[in-house]
C-alpha cells in the first residue's frame, strides 16, 4: 500500500512534524466586496499571508453588463521569499469568463489554477485581485477566499 507524503512524514523514524497548513490548521476567510461603475479595471481585493495553503474561493457578482463584459480573479504584481518580483497574472485563479448575468462561481477549481498551493510571498503578502475586461462593467463583485495558515 502507497503512502501520500504527508501520512509517510508522520510514520518516519524520527517521525517528521507536519506544517499547520497540512494537519490540524485553523481555516481562515477573506471577503471583499467592490462596486464598479462602467469600468474596466484590475481591482486588489485583499492580500493572503505567506505560507497560506490555498483552499477554495468564490467570486460573486451582479450582471456587470449586457454584452462582453468579462470577469477574471489572479494575482497581483508581488515579490515572493526570496525577493524575486512576481508579474501581475489576472487570471492566476479563474479564467476569465463573460459577466453578463448575476452568478457565483468557484475559483482555485484545479491545481493548475491555485488549489491547495502555499503562498511564497514576502511579509507583504498575496494580493488577490478581480480583473473586469472586454467592455467596461458595472455592479457589485464579491470575492471570497479560504485558507490555512496556522
Amino acid at each position: 500500500m502507497a503512502n501520500s507524503i504527508q501520512y509517510a512524514k508522520t510514520q518516519s523514524t524520527p517521525s517528521v512534524k507536519l506544517n499547520t497548513n497540512e494537519l490540524a490548521g485553523r481555516v481562515r476567510v477573506a471577503f471583499a466586496e467592490y462596486e464598479a461603475s462602467a469600468e474596466q479595471s484590475t481591482v486588489t481585493m485583499f492580500t493572503i499571508p505567506n505560507g497560506a495553503r490555498l483552499l477554495s474561493a468564490t467570486v460573486s457578482h451582479d450582471q456587470l453588463a449586457a454584452s462582453t463584459t468579462t470577469l477574471s480573479v489572479g494575482n497581483g504584481a508581488y515579490t515572493d521569499a526570496d525577493g524575486t518580483a512576481v508579474a501581475l497574472d489576472v487570471d492566476a485563479y479563474k479564467a476569465a469568463a463573460v459577466a453578463t448575468s448575476a452568478t457565483s462561481s468557484d475559483a482555485l477549481v484545479t491545481m493548475a489554477l491555485g488549489k491547495n498551493a502555499v503562498v511564497n510571498a514576502n511579509e507583504d503578502g498575496l494580493p488577490v485581485t478581480v480583473t473586469i475586461a472586454a467592455a467596461n462593467g458595472s455592479g457589485t463583485i464579491q470575492l471570497q477566499m479560504f485558507y490555512v495558515l496556522d
